[in-house]
């Protein structure tokens, strides 16, 4: 709830130490939150998607949805999706309940105001939305209640986190948790305080694994992301990595994570000291962390979002055990082909010689990661892989991180029947060419990039 740098900060303004908005998410076996999304790339046929609810650093008056089939490049789906009837909305929380309506809750008034609703709207499509009702959180000298989060537990209970202060400090806020009492979500339970975050922490973000609920939540005073647990999502919560103990900097605000197909854990959050907002990814269980990364058309625009990731219909179909040439959507009489052990993009034709045809040839297999995925293999048996970030032709050491570096994720490319291959291990990262070589950069967010990386596979030329 941190305004950007444009605006003071509530402690100058306010000269009071903000404390604890809670969101938490649970990432449960059931279909209710996240669809059928698994961590695994999406089978022939079907496509991950990600959805995003954000209101705008500029306008917290309406919020746009925008979507993604890899967490990274989010794109507009829809502008202005929703603007309610009255007030303002903020921190809006997406979820997909059993009905299969998606759900928003919302902050229902701008930070400087008394605050004591929490707003709800439903869609059918994620892109045109209905104002439900606000709802009063029942708390005696209630004088703020934000930043409300759907949280979805493993028996199916639906849940809202929402943080609140009282009168008698309207800067120091407790997180709360409301229970779902019908599955239509117009009733709900009294208010149940979370324990063991203590004041001055907001922004809370949870996720579970087995029974363990994880805490990621900002440190008003310090500006830093910490980390805690908890048996329950009562909590207690006992916080045990604190500073910068994750790599991501100080003024970090806002954290949500969501679970890639790659099996890895993708946490967001907006670095508002900045004016941009990023991601970093972990692979075991958030013990470490990449290095942040800003999002790609996002930073400096969308504000404290979180993220449902569903599996589709509408993926591209890459049959595996047959042989494939790969042709440029931009430059379409160049193909893949192999030079001196390296992936280029030269031009072949039906003049070209049989060698050079035979060099363009692959035979696509199943990813040596992960079976959904795809490989490449050339005539003499090496894989593509990437080294450095350049496309290369090595043999299998049997390595998992030669597997890893040698297994691709189809994405729908920008033409019809094109491609595009996300690297499993560097997400976000796809084969792109580049002076006619082909690499394994980061998604940018334009489209040339998206045509650049973007490949059509056609009838092998041997």
């Amino acid at each position: 709830m941190t305004p950007h740098p444009s605006t003071p900060s509530r402690r100058s303004l306010l000269r009071a130490a903000a404390a604890v908005p809670v969101s938490a998410l649970v990432l449960p076996t059931l279909p209710g939150l996240l669809g059928t999304a698994a961590a695994a790339a999406p089978a022939g046929g079907s496509a991950t998607r990600y959805t995003i609810v954000p209101f705008r650093n500029s306008d917290d008056g309406t919020v746009d949805v925008y979507q993604s089939d890899d967490a990274t490049d989010f794109r507009l789906a829809q502008a202005s999706a929703y603007t309610p009837p009255g007030n303002r909305i903020r921190d809006a929380s997406l979820f997909r309940h059993t009905d299969g309506f998606y759900y928003l809750t919302y902050t229902t008034h701008t930070w400087q105001d008394v605050s004591t609703t929490i707003g709800f709207a439903r869609s059918a499509d994620r892109v045109d939305w209905t104002f439900l009702y606000d709802h009063t959180v029942p708390i005696a000298g209630l004088s703020r209640a934000w930043a409300p989060e759907w949280f979805v537990d493993g028996d199916g209970s639906v849940h809202v986190i929402v943080s609140c202060s009282t009168t008698d400090n309207e800067w120091i806020f407790t997180p709360y948790r409301l229970t779902a009492t019908d599955s239509a979500l117009t009733a709900w339970s009294s208010p149940v305080a979370l324990s063991g975050l203590g004041a001055n922490h907001i922004d809370t973000f949870v996720v579970r694994t087995g029974s363990v609920y994880h805490a990621f939540t900002k440190n008003e005073t310090t500006k830093y992301i910490e980390y805690a647990t908890a048996p329950s999502l009562n909590g207690p919560y006992t916080i045990s990595r604190t500073g910068d103990w994750a790599g991501w900097g100080s003024y970090r605000e806002g954290p949500s994570l969501v679970r890639l197909d790659t099996g890895a854990w993708r946490i967001f959050f907006d670095g508002y000291g900045d004016g941009r907002y990023y991601y970093s990814d972990s692979y075991d269980t958030f013990a470490t962390w990449s290095a942040p990364t800003a999002l790609p058309t996002l930073s400096g625009t969308a504000r404290h979002f979180t993220v449902v990731k569903e599996t589709v219909s509408g993926g591209p179909v890459l049959p595996k055990n047959v042989t494939r040439s790969f042709r440029s959507v931009n430059y379409p009489t160049r193909h893949w082909q192999e030079q001196s052990g390296l992936l280029d993009l030269p031009v072949v034709t039906a003049a070209s010689t049989t060698a050079e045809k035979l060099a363009a040839t692959f035979t696509v297999v199943a990813g040596l990661a992960d079976a959904n995925a795809c490989s490449f293999r050339d005539a003499s048996g090496n894989y593509l892989r990437h080294y450095g970030f350049r496309g290369r032709f090595d043999a299998n050491d049997g390595t998992t991180t030669f597997a890893r570096d040698a297994t691709f994720v189809a994405r729908t490319g920008t033409a019809s029947g094109s491609v595009r291959f996300e690297s499993y291990n560097y997400p976000g990262r796809y084969l792109r060419h580049y002076d006619y070589q082909l690499r394994v950069d980061p998604a940018d967010g334009t489209d040339l990039f998206r045509q650049d990386s973007s490949f059509t596979p056609v009838t092998a030329w041997a």
